[in-house]
């Protein structure tokens, strides 16, 4: 069964085909939420695919107590990520969509776009986590001669991929030892000129950039969200981004998927509207990225079906009652 209609629970054909479903497929970008309630109401469902990277639209708690197995295509989209994390962070900076709105409105105010525009080179960025995506992206920013790259993470990079980034920084820019780990994100966003989060949704990350956390941020600074959208609360990025506490939030998640159309991200803006860079949920979903997370799935398929369970250790979430990652919960 294939469908679009997944809204609202529990009166969507996806509600109606659970009870009889023994797997369930589902997008991180377009998700069908399978909650605790539509998992009791699927006596027998033993597998969630995620048909892409992020597996916080299942109730994993829930999922463990059935012994449901939940994957995703771990690597499949990092590099389609990680490139449009650096495209939400050049439209911000370089004030891209000042001088789009000029040029398609009849306009030609240069002074009116270069008031809100810098150079990425000497600023200093950071990323709450440095996983897959996450050093993706500072791979990509070595390029534009930072001052310095900031991590926020639970764990050290290895020696040998903080190495690998500097040396590329003594190469492209004769300047090296640009990476370092910050214990404390309050002291890392506090001297970052653009933030950006890739770090899985979990207990403790939701609502991880709320007021509190804003506040610290340093005045000005761009904030970029291509994780989930229930990192960031929703309201208190929208006032710092209006009130120019944040220059700028960009990325493409949000924290109901598809966003209702009086989603606070979809109207934020800030005095000379161009603090807003949000898209719909777009940045794993090239056709590259969609041709490699298919054979994922086609390959977790083969693998129950067989009965041999052989999935890739990288894309089992929970299995047989317990978390198989440290990302979502494992202790």
């Amino acid at each position: 069964i294939t469908t679009t209609d997944k809204d609202p629970e529990p009166h969507s054909t996806v509600d109606r085909e659970l009870k009889d479903a023994e797997i369930v497929i589902t997008t991180p970008f377009f998700p069908a939420y399978i909650s605790r309630t539509r998992i009791a109401e699927a006596p027998n469902l033993k597998l969630c695919i995620t048909a892409g990277v992020g597996s916080d639209h299942v109730d994993l708690e829930a999922a463990n107590e059935r012994k449901i197995t939940v994957t995703e295509v771990t690597g499949s989209n990092v590099v389609s990520v990680a490139e449009h994390v650096m495209t939400t962070i050049l439209v911000l900076i370089r004030n891209y969509n000042g001088g789009h709105h000029q040029a398609i409105n009849g306009e030609w105010d240069i002074a009116g776009v270069a008031k809100n525009e810098y150079d990425l080179e000497d600023k200093v960025i950071s990323t709450v986590g440095a996983g897959r995506i996450g050093y993706r992206v500072l791979e990509r920013l070595v390029a534009f001669n930072p001052k310095k790259l900031l991590y926020y993470d639970y764990q050290e990079l290895p020696a040998e991929a903080i190495d690998r980034l500097n040396e590329a920084g003594r190469l492209f820019n004769g300047r090296g030892d640009i990476v370092q780990r910050v214990e404390k994100l309050e002291d890392m966003v506090a001297q970052s000129d653009v933030v950006t989060i890739n770090c899985p949704l979990h207990r403790d990350s939701r609502g991880l950039f709320n007021k509190e956390l804003i506040s610290h941020i340093k005045d000005g600074a761009y904030l970029v969200n291509t994780a989930r959208g229930a990192i960031c609360i929703a309201e208190d990025v929208a006032e710092a981004v209006k009130s120019g506490k944040l220059a700028g939030y960009g990325g493409d998640v949000w924290d109901k998927q598809p966003a209702p159309k009086d989603h606070p991200w979809r109207t934020m803006d800030n005095k000379d509207h161009v603090g807003n860079a949000m898209t719909v949920h777009i940045s794993g979903t090239s056709l590259d990225a969609q041709k490699r997370y298919a054979q994922g799935v086609k390959n977790i398929l083969n693998s129950y079906f067989s009965k041999k369970f052989d999935y890739r250790p990288q894309d089992v979430i929970v299995q047989n009652g317990t978390y198989a990652t440290r990302a979502y919960g494992q202790k």
